[in-house]
C-alpha cells in the first residue's frame, strides 16, 4: 500500500468541505485547512476533520507538510495560489475557473507545463457510471445532435446574492463560467467532439442585487457548431426556480437518442423509433469503465459525492504516477476558459465567435 498522500484545502465552504470529505472517504491525510481568517481557520480545520489549522492560503498553498494543494477559494484567488503551490513543488486540485483572463490562463499553464506536478481539476459529472457507459456507446457513432440544459433556482428571487454575481471576484462570467463550462465539458467529453464555434446570448435578468449593480449573466443561451460540424444548444441558468441542479446532457444518432440527466443519475436513458430502454446503473450490459465505477450493488444510489471522491481517486492516482483514462486537468480548465472567453464575445458581437483551439 502506497503511503497516503498528506492534503491541504484552501477554502470552508461548501466545496471545501466536499473536497474533504473526498480526501477522508480515500483513507489519505487531511493534514490542515485554511480559511478567510485565522479564527475560520480554526473552526474550519474542526469542521472537516484536519489535523491543524494554518492562518492563511498563502501559508498552506506553500506548507513543506503538504504533498497536493486543494484550491476551493473564490475565483479570483484560483491562479495566484496555484503559482505558489507549484512554485512550492505542490500537486494542485483547483477549482475552476483556473484564472479571471486570458493572460493568467496562459501563464498558469506555462508554469504547469515547466514542471511534473498534476494540475486537476473537478469536471467532477464526468465520473458518474452511467456518463463513462454513454461515451462507451457513441464511440464511432455518427453523431447529428449535442443538446441540453444545466439549470439552477439558487439566484432566482431578487432578493438572491453571492460574492459569485461581483465580477472582480467571480470573473466576467457568472452562469455560464460557473456551471455552463461543466455542460460543455461533458458533452465533449461523451461525444469526443470539441466545440469550435459559438452564438450566445447572456440574460441579466436581475440587473441589482443587494443594493447593487450586477455585472455577470444570470443566464446563458448557447448554440455551437463542433469542429465536425455537428450543431447542438444549451440552456444554462441560475434563475430557473425549482430546478436544484438539473444538469441534462442528449446526443442524437441516426437510431438512437442517448440522455444523462444529474437529476436521476443512476439510468441512461436511449430512445429508438421503435422503442425506448432504460439502462440502470450496475446493469449486466454496462461496459467495463461504467463497471469499474460501481462502487455499491445496484439498487444502493450513488450521487454527486461519489463521482467527486472518484473524481479525486484519479487524480491522486495520477499523483503516484498512474494514468487513469479521462482525468480532467489544467488543460480542460484551460479549455473551459477558452470557450467562455468566446461565449462573452459573442454575446457582445451578438455573432458567431470561433473558440482559440489548445
Amino acid at each position: 500500500m502506497s503511503e497516503p498522500l498528506r492534503a491541504g484545502v484552501i477554502g470552508a465552504g461548501f466545496i471545501g468541505a466536499v473536497h474533504a470529505r473526498a480526501v477522508r472517504t480515500l483513507g489519505q491525510d487531511l493534514v490542515a485547512v485554511a480559511a478567510s481568517t485565522p479564527a475560520r481557520s480554526r473552526e474550519a480545520a474542526a469542521e472537516l476533520g484536519a489535523r491543524t489549522a494554518v492562518d492563511s492560503a498563502e501559508e498552506l498553498a506553500a506548507a513543506p507538510e503538504v504533498d497536493v494543494v486543494h484550491i476551493c477559494t473564490p475565483n479570483a484567488l484560483h491562479a495566484p495560489l496555484t503559482r505558489i503551490a507549484l512554485a512550492a513543488g505542490k500537486h494542485v486540485v483547483l477549482e475552476k475557473p483556473v484564472g479571471m483572463n486570458t493572460a493568467e490562463v496562459a501563464d498558469l499553464r506555462q508554469r504547469w507545463r515547466d514542471t511534473d506536478r498534476v494540475v486537476a481539476v473537478p469536471f467532477a459529472y464526468r465520473f458518474y457510471p452511467v456518463v463513462r457507459e454513454m461515451r462507451e456507446r457513441l464511440g464511432g457513432a455518427r453523431i447529428r445532435l449535442v443538446h441540453g440544459v444545466y439549470l439552477q433556482d439558487w439566484l432566482s428571487r431578487d432578493t438572491d446574492t453571492n460574492w459569485r454575481v461581483r465580477s472582480e471576484l467571480g470573473g466576467p462570467s457568472r452562469a455560464f463560467g460557473d456551471i455552463g463550462v461543466h455542460w460543455c465539458d461533458l458533452a465533449e467529453f461523451v461525444t469526443g467532439q470539441r466545440i469550435a464555434r459559438v452564438h450566445a446570448v447572456l440574460p441579466r435578468a436581475v440587473p441589482v442585487r443587494a443594493g447593487s449593480e450586477v455585472d455577470t449573466e444570470d443566464a446563458a443561451l448557447v448554440q455551437f457548431e463542433t469542429g465536425q460540424g455537428v450543431f447542438g444548444s444549451a440552456v444554462i441558468s441560475q434563475i430557473s426556480p425549482g430546478r436544484r441542479n438539473q444538469l441534462q446532457l442528449r446526443v442524437d444518432t441516426p437510431d438512437t437518442e442517448y440522455a444523462f440527466d444529474q437529476h436521476d443519475p443512476e439510468i441512461l436513458w436511449m430512445g429508438r423509433r421503435d422503442g425506448t430502454r432504460i439502462l440502470h446503473r450496475g446493469d449486466p450490459g454496462l461496459g467495463p469503465d461504467a463497471t469499474s465505477r460501481n462502487l455499491v450493488p445496484a439498487g444502493h444510489p450513488q450521487g454527486y459525492l461519489d463521482s467527486f471522491t472518484g473524481f479525486v481517486a484519479d487524480a491522486y492516482a495520477a499523483m503516484r504516477g498512474e494514468k487513469p483514462d479521462g482525468l480532467p486537468t489544467l488543460a480542460d480548465g484551460a479549455r473551459a476558459a477558452a470557450i467562455t472567453e468566446a461565449v462573452l464575445a459573442s454575446a457582445a458581437r451578438r455573432d458567431w465567435v470561433d473558440v482559440t483551439p489548445g
